[in-house]
């Protein structure tokens, strides 16, 4: 199947051909057509399938046909609710990609910086809004936002939404949407909460499910190397020095700010250019630090979880987990970061004693043993990965896999 097949018009069909986009993702080839209908869509993929274009598509192409109808006001039609700055910046230059030869105006609006030049372009007056829920509702309380003429509202990360605590601020957003809308709501897990609050904002839509939840990459390669925390610093550098794997890049998480700075310092003193992005970072500096590291400027690029969907690289050759997540899903959302748009990625996680039980939830949800590789110069000691006795009679945890050898003293 191709993107002319869907039923696009001329205007975004060459706006794709720009991008390079030849064959739609198995997420757009179901999506596309249900949401041009103007059909709700609960959309299962996991991260790295199209999801962004999915969803943008049929958006651009409703808003175009319209306004060649005679809807020629500058009114908010169409508004994407994201979890990240990282995310929105990303979805909003994706809609001036697709939507290049449509005329329609848009706008992101996010956290951590003035608020100055977004309250300007809302002025100008927008087609589309690609918003974070907390910038969103402060602008809404100050009076520059309106949501009353929605038509087309997009949910999109939804359980990242409830992993990061604004669940409830989605919620007061929904409560403002015109009822006779169009809903896209996209997750990449459905947990509990997530399930029930699709059943409440969704009538009678088309389920999309691309992947099985929480599925893994398939062009992704696994390892996970056993390794005390004190020695982690010294096989990271190991790793980025290997023949065997020639890491010319990665993107490597930690679980903390902290810990990402600290990475970041202890790369840079051993020569290798490395910057960290979280949180506490300025919105400039996250974002220059991003755009070194996709220039090739930065080698290492050092996150937290806020950035595990927010990165959108196509040829991310490798992902470091220097520290396992304590949420198991999250490993798949940081894997996800590699083997994107049909390229091959490769995975390398480090566990210590601590973490064995993260390793074992990983197990649990991807209902696979990633591969470990004990032939590395900082093996951790094979007692460290027994469970312990009191846990033994309790039940203890699963049975683990063979250790790696006893570590030379």
């Amino acid at each position: 199947m191709t993107f002319s097949s869907l039923n696009l018009i001329a205007p975004i069909l060459d706006a794709l051909i720009q991008e390079g986009y030849e064959k739609p993702t198995p997420i757009q080839e179901q999506s596309i057509p249900a949401a041009l209908e103007g059909k709700d869509v609960l959309g299962t993929a996991q991260t790295g399938t199209g999801k962004t274009a999915a969803f943008s598509i049929p958006i651009l192409q409703q808003l175009y046909q319209a306004r060649r109808q005679g809807e020629h006001d500058r009114l908010i039609k169409a508004l994407i609710l994201t979890p990240t700055r990282e995310l929105a910046l990303q979805i909003d230059e994706s809609m001036a990609a697709y939507g290049r030869n449509t005329g329609l105006k848009h706008a992101v609006v996010f956290g951590g910086v003035s608020q100055r030049p977004q309250t300007d372009a809302l002025k100008r007056g927008i087609d589309i809004l690609v918003a974070t829920p907390g910038r969103l509702l402060d602008l809404m309380e100050q009076g520059y936002i309106h949501l009353n003429h929605i038509k087309h509202f997009v949910l999109d990360e939804a359980d990242r939404m409830l992993d990061m605590g604004f669940i409830h601020d989605v919620r007061r957003i929904i409560s403002k949407l015109p009822t006779d809308r169009q809903t896209l709501f996209f997750s990449a897990t459905m947990p509990n909460e997530i399930v029930k609050l699709s059943d409440a904002i969704l009538r009678n839509p088309v389920r999309v499910s691309v992947a099985p939840v929480s599925s893994t990459a398939e062009r992704v390669v696994q390892k996970v190397f056993f390794v005390s925390k004190e020695d982690k610093r010294k096989l990271l550098l190991h790793l980025l020095k290997s023949d065997e794997y020639q890491i010319a890049s990665a993107l490597v998480f930690t679980r903390t700010k902290h810990g990402a700075d600290r990475v970041v310092k202890d790369l840079v003193r051993a020569g290798v250019n490395a910057a960290a992005i979280h949180g506490n970072k300025s919105q400039g500096a996250r974002q220059a630090a991003l755009g070194n590291f996709k220039n090739g400027k930065v080698r290492v690029l050092v996150a937290t979880d806020i950035a595990a969907r927010g990165i959108d690289i196509e040829e991310l050759p490798f992902v470091i987990n220097y520290e396992l997540p304590n949420i198991s899903e999250t490993y798949v959302h940081r894997i996800g970061r590699t083997g994107r748009a049909g390229n091959e990625g490769i995975a390398l996680s480090f566990c210590d004693a601590e973490e064995i039980e993260y390793l074992d939830d990983i197990h649990k949800l991807i209902k696979q043993v990633i591969p470990a590789v004990f032939d590395h110069p900082y093996p951790l000691d094979t007692m460290a990965l027994a469970p312990a006795p009191e846990q033994k009679k309790r039940g203890g945890p699963p049975t683990r896999r063979p250790g790696p050898p006893r570590r030379r003293r």
